[in-house]
């Protein structure tokens, strides 16, 4: 009994094998013409821009949670600070 379940599990995994084989096998699903093609890779380079500056983001935040108060303030201060000087250049000139 023990031999013929075996034999069987082997036939039933070597069937599954092969059909999964057989499905990569397949054509794949390729645009027809360049404008799909270039719609399709927009796409995908808009959906990457949005990860990236969406993990960006979670990075900036936890960078700045890690800040003191103190430091936070520090850099505000100075931002602010640059911001008048670079307005006073721009009319300078």
């Amino acid at each position: 009994m023990k031999n013929k379940t075996l034999i069987r599990l082997i036939l039933l995994l070597n069937l599954f094998l092969a059909v999964q084989s057989c499905r990569s096998s397949k054509d794949l699903d390729t645009p027809a013409t360049v404008e799909e093609a270039e719609k399709i890779m927009a796409k995908k380079a808009k959906k990457d821009a949005k990860a990236s500056k969406r993990e960006s983001k979670k990075a900036n935040k936890y960078f700045w949670s890690l800040q003191s108060k103190e430091a936070k303030k520090s850099v505000k201060r100075n931002l602010k600070r640059q911001k008048k000087i670079a307005r006073k250049k721009k009319r300078k000139y």
